[in-house]
């Protein structure tokens, strides 16, 4: 009978009216046109989306991951979708710090034998969402703070010291979180808070030598992570904007962001929240 019940409640939610979003892309344009851009966690949710985009907008990429299969699938979607641009796919591991120095020498060696003489875009965009203060492991810890933050720490260093001494006028582009608005009970959240610092530290640094360093903070974002349990309903009656936002909305930002059209933008977080943080700070409960 309860077996029965269940299924029956389910049932009649599972009938309940979905939301369907128009996804707004930028059209294809130059805005990016001999542009370079390495973007970490490329291959889904916001790093694929802002990958695209920056297709769409005429850079090359390199994108990179922890799963060599998905790599190698997602740029095989890639290079179909865009067959002119120069697309590279790099396992790199953004916990791993140790690996950044070689890892990123072997990516610019491939990028000239494809005739692409620099990178002069950086996206730290690779995260992971775990240890909620409560259940919260060290080793959890650890694995949020090495792949969020340190990660993005050494290796905007290690690129932002290559900018530097090649005179790349670049761009260093930190995808940060709304949750870093809210007080912390999770890694994820201090993690976020670093990456907002992190902005503001780096951009002060390298505005003098003509580097651009700003950030995105995005609400609940419909990505693999943040609606794996109901992929198809985009509704999100918690926040003011009553959905999730886009990864394609965030790649449009990022897009302009990096482009000449965002220049005059430094040191800045752009929150896109859906005024989940900004008008609500109910929606998330907090507990011990």
């Amino acid at each position: 009978m309860y077996t029965t019940i269940k299924h029956l409640v389910k049932t009649l939610l599972d009938r309940r009216p979905r939301m369907i979003i128009k996804t707004v892309e930028l059209p294809p344009s130059r805005m990016l046109e001999q542009r370079c851009a390495l973007v970490t966690g490329g291959t889904s949710g916001i790093g694929l989306s802002i990958s695209r985009a920056f297709l769409q907008a005429g850079a090359s990429i390199v994108m990179t991951g922890r799963n060599q299969d998905k790599l190698s699938k997602v740029k095989t979607e890639l290079e179909q979708a865009f067959p002119s641009s120069k697309i590279i796919a790099f396992r790199l591991d953004n916990s791993d710090v140790s690996s950044f120095a070689e890892g990123f020498q072997r990516i610019l060696s491939l990028l000239e034998a494809e005739g692409i003489p620099a990178v002069d875009i950086l996206v730290n965009n690779a995260g992971v969402n775990a240890a909620p203060m409560p259940e919260a492991r060290e080793a959890e810890y650890d694995a949020v703070m090495d792949t969020n933050l340190k990660g993005a720490f050494f290796l905007s260093q290690l690129v932002g010291r290559y900018m530097k001494a090649n005179h790349i006028r670049g761009n260093i582009l930190n995808i940060g979180s709304a949750s870093c608005l809210r007080p912390g009970n999770s890694a994820y959240i201090l993690s976020k808070w670093g990456i907002r610092s992190l902005t503001l530290g780096l951009a002060k640094a390298l505005g003098k030598d003509g580097i651009t360093v700003n950030g995105i903070a995005p609400g609940p974002t419909a990505t693999p992570m943040m609606t794996a349990g109901d992929k198809a309903d985009l509704g999100l009656e918690r926040i003011p904007l009553g959905r999730y936002i886009m990864p394609e909305e965030v790649a449009n930002m990022a897009v302009i962001l990096v482009s000449d059209y965002g220049r005059a933008i430094m040191g800045d977080m752009i929150y896109m929240t859906g005024g989940a943080g900004n008008l609500s700070y109910d929606d998330v409960p907090y507990s011990f």
